[in-house]
């Protein structure tokens, strides 16, 4: 193999022109004709038996070409890369120049490579972290979800719908008279005041009594999902069937005595006070982070490739039909269900993606210029955190993760770069 040329090219490409020697390539025929040989078959010879000069005289030696290439050119392109220094991002677009049994096999590959990067300042950089402020409006909020998980549950027999309470209805929605897909449902669970459904549809069931037929009139929203119902009036036909209210126990220490360790209310409001403080806390410094990483990046040039992107978005869509199917809905179905396509999705990412990207990029540069490694006691401290987190074995969680260790340990030595930034940034209090 020979690289006779290496050109950059415009968009962040570069265009290699690879030579392969005559004896490789006329071993990858060779393999190829083995291939072949057994699904060709000519008259006056058995199948898988006609000699290779007599199929090239038929055929053209053009017959062997395709897998030929494939069995040559991809080890002598890696040996280019490795050889000529890039960083290819995506897989190269191959073009045959010139090719010939008994003579040099000549190729070429244009491909993305890793940008360059260009620092600007990235220690002493100042950020702003989040002050922490609990208020009381936030424990009392904290104290009203523990109240309504405590709460029992009636079934009203007669009476009016109430805010809060949870009806069971039949529904079906029409516009323009005519009924569309998820406008219809029998047996439907809905909290009063949820903001599960449409505005102004929950509203109009308050005061309403079991048995009776309602006719709710609302508007979808004009920045609705589903783009051929957005802005328009519909009519939904509704039937309430019954009708559960929750009963909320009186705020006292018995109170905490049921929903908690302590004794007294004013202990379980000062431990909620504690909670939401460590949380605060806890979300504040990682804001403070991103704010640290924003001003770096900010401060650094790099052209971030479009394949580089794309990727990105692919990874995203992954991570979201997993989260989708962790609570048994497909991606497909949500699609579905919201009128969206996976390119709409996908463009719906491209901004978040782009940035993710060039996070990356900046923290990468700033690793390598720094010398920040990830070593082998970062690698078992996060192979134990893991095993801790999923109740596992740590050598059960090692042995699982061992594929994937030298990428796991890229991952801890970003995290390890903007804890250097964090530790090198001024900071501001809010």
């Amino acid at each position: 193999m020979k690289v006779l040329k290496v050109e950059p090219k415009e968009n962040g490409k570069t265009y290699l022109e690879i030579e392969i020697d005559a004896t490789v390539f006329a071993d990858a025929m060779q393999k190829s004709y083995r291939k072949n040989v057994k699904s060709i078959a000519l008259p006056g010879f058995r199948k898988g038996k006609v000699p290779k000069a007599v199929i090239e005289r038929y055929y053209g030696e053009e017959v062997f070409y395709d897998d030929a290439v494939n069995f040559c050119v991809p080890d002598a392109y890696d040996a280019a890369v490795e050889e000529s220094g890039i960083d290819p991002v995506e897989m190269p677009k191959i073009d045959i120049i010139t090719i010939k049994e008994g003579e040099n096999l000549v190729f070429s590959a244009t491909v993305t490579v890793r940008p360059e990067v260009t620092l600007g300042e990235y220690k002493g950089v100042e950020a702003v972290k989040p002050s922490v402020v609990v208020s009381d409006e936030e424990i009392n909020d904290e104290i009203a979800k523990m109240r309504d998980n405590a709460a029992s549950i009636e079934t009203i027999e007669e009476g009016e719908a109430l805010k809060g309470d949870t009806v069971t209805l039949d529904f079906d929605g029409s516009v323009d008279g005519e009924p569309f897909d998820g406008g219809k449902a029998e047996g439907f669970e809905l909290e009063l005041g949820s903001g599960q459904f449409i505005p102004g549809f929950e509203e109009q069931l308050i005061g309403k009594k079991i048995g009776e037929d309602i006719d709710v009139n609302v508007t979808f929203p004009e920045d609705y999902h589903v783009a051929e119902l957005a802005g328009k009036p519909a009519l939904f036909k509704c039937k309430m069937h019954k009708l559960a209210r929750k009963n909320l126990p009186e705020l006292d220490d018995e109170f905490a005595k049921d929903v908690s360790e302590f004794d007294t209310l004013e202990e379980l409001r000062k431990n909620t006070a504690e909670n939401l403080a460590h949380a605060k806390e806890h979300e504040a410094e990682h804001r403070y982070e991103d704010a640290v990483v924003a001003a770096v990046v900010a401060n650094a040039k790099v052209d971030v490739p479009d394949c580089m992107v794309d990727q990105q978005c692919e990874r995203q869509v992954r991570e979201m039909a997993s989260r989708m199917q962790s609570q048994g809905l497909t991606l497909e179905n949500y699609m579905k269900y919201t009128g969206q396509t996976l390119e709409n999705i996908k463009e719906q990412m491209r901004p978040g993606a782009a940035e993710a990207v060039k996070n990356t990029l900046v923290l990468e540069a700033i690793k390598k210029a720094e010398g920040i490694e990830a070593g082998d006691e970062d690698l078992e401290a996060e192979y134990a955190k893991m095993a801790e987190s999923y109740g596992m074995e740590a050598e059960k969680v090692k042995e699982l993760m061992a594929p994937n260790a030298e990428a796991l340990k890229d991952d801890l030595g970003l995290t390890k770069t903007v804890k250097f930034l964090v530790e090198n940034a001024v900071m501001k209090q809010e």
